[in-house]
């Protein structure tokens, strides 16, 4: 099935005709490789990126792990730490918009240096205790200011250093999410059973900033510059249409279908401790389960990278955001901890891809020129989704005490993103199998 799919190297932005006759396959290489803007430093910048991010996305974590402890330290139901959580998410979102402008004008080392002590700033209000102090700290600090100078910064930044393996470069560099994921909610969950979740908060808010400030003065050189930043021959060019659409269309349908995949991403990432403990299973083994699905996310990234590079970000889309509403169903299929354990791991193995397949997509849809922006856009309403999604799981937990209602209107959510992802991809195909069939008819 995923033969039938064009090869990403044909191109994604325009079908108003098939592709012209290609060399042979080993000579396509020694030419793609004698003009590659890739060199060795490429993959040192995209590995200082996932070493950043690894310790920088540990932030979001000190909350999930401490949500339980906070709805009871606070005397506030589980919507109140889900909202300062979502809120966090989503001031990423809005923020990556606008540093994601700032930082190919200034340079993304400055933007990375400032967020990180932001970082640092907003753990430090959210520990004062307080439901203002946590959405303030959480969305403003951390979220808007923080974690918005990191992710969708980066991503753009590495996707500079990158032409023939872009796809494999953004898995590797988005996978320094599940790295932090695999280390922190243990690190937390141990050091808020010795010293509390506002100490906890206050020293990784400290370690942020004294690593993350100097990585990134020494190691976030400028990308080169190269043809395709200014619109070269073959690259998608300013006012094209693309899939045949609008190209303002085209993005809000793959920004609205982020939208749709993060709402049930949300839930076992933010609720998936807080739902062990309330099924019983013993102290521990939420954050535990939790990094068990970050690190299979981590592991199966690079084959989800390969898929992009080979067949396109639409594709990897579609198939990934299957996976994940199958895995989502099953979370309602069992309370048993080896099963739960089953369960976390596929869906980890599954949705990792998505995130860095909606980026892919738009530097092969849209201009480089325009990624600083319409990449970010995506992102911010992937973000917005995570956002929503943890909220509203908490609001439904409260009403009707159990995750039941929340994973299942995970999948309905799900099912909305994959009508609208499978519509992307029809136009996409369509037209070229069309061209194809009729070709021997003309001749």
């Amino acid at each position: 099935m995923i033969g039938a799919f064009v090869s990403a190297d044909h191109g994604l932005a325009s079908h108003a005709k098939l592709p012209a006759a290609r060399p042979s396959a080993p000579e396509e290489r020694r030419l793609n490789a004698a003009h590659s803007i890739e060199t060795r430093y490429s993959w040192i910048a995209a590995c200082a990126a996932t070493g950043l991010l690894a310790i920088t996305y540990g932030s979001p974590l000190a909350i999930i792990v401490a949500m339980k402890a906070i709805s009871a330290d606070l005397h506030l139901p589980r919507a109140a730490p889900a909202l300062a959580a979502s809120m966090g998410w989503l001031g990423a979102g809005l923020g990556g918009i606008l540093m994601g402008w700032v930082s190919e004008r200034i340079g993304v080392r400055w933007v990375v240096m400032f967020g990180a002590a932001m970082i640092g700033v907003g753990l430090w209000i959210s520990s004062l205790g307080t439901q203002w102090s946590l959405i303030i700290g959480q969305g403003l600090f951390m979220g808007l200011l923080g974690n918005g100078c990191l992710f969708a910064p980066l991503m753009i930044y590495v996707s500079h250093w990158f032409d023939r393996r872009r796809g494999t470069a953004l898995a590797l560099i988005s996978s320094g999410q599940y790295i932090a994921g695999m280390i922190w909610p243990s690190v937390f969950e141990y050091s808020m059973r010795v010293v509390g979740w506002r100490q906890t908060m206050l020293g990784f808010g400290i370690l942020v900033a004294v690593l993350v400030v100097p990585l990134a003065f020494a190691l976030l050189r400028p990308p080169p510059l190269h043809a395709g930043a200014t619109g070269g021959a073959g690259a998608p060019q300013s006012g094209d249409k693309v899939l045949g659409l609008p190209a303002n269309l085209t993005m809000m349908l793959l920004a609205v279908g982020a939208f749709m995949c993060c709402v049930p991403m949300a839930l076992p990432q933010q609720h998936l401790v807080a739902f062990c403990s309330d099924i019983g299973l013993r102290p521990g083994v939420g954050a535990t389960m939790l990094s068990a699905l970050l690190a299979a996310a981590f592991i199966s990234r690079q084959f989800w990278g390969w898929m992009s590079d080979k067949y396109g970000g639409l594709a990897t889309i579609l198939f990934g955001s299957a996976w994940q509403a199958l895995t989502i169903l099953l979370f309602l299929s069992t309370q048993d901890e080896a099963g739960l354990f089953g369960i976390a791991i596929a869906y980890g193995a599954g949705f990792s891809g998505i995130i860095p397949a909606y980026v892919l997509t738009v530097r092969q849809l849209f201009p480089a020129q325009e990624a600083s922006w319409r990449a970010p856009t995506v992102l911010f309403f992937g973000m917005s989704g995570m956002a929503f999604g943890g909220w509203f799981a908490g609001a439904l937990y409260d009403h009707f005490a159990t995750y039941s209602v929340a994973f299942g209107s995970g999948v309905v959510f799900n099912v909305a993103n994959l009508a609208i992802i499978g519509w992307l991809v029809w136009r996409w195909k369509w037209p070229r199998l069309h061209l194809s069939a009729s070709a021997p008819a003309a001749a």
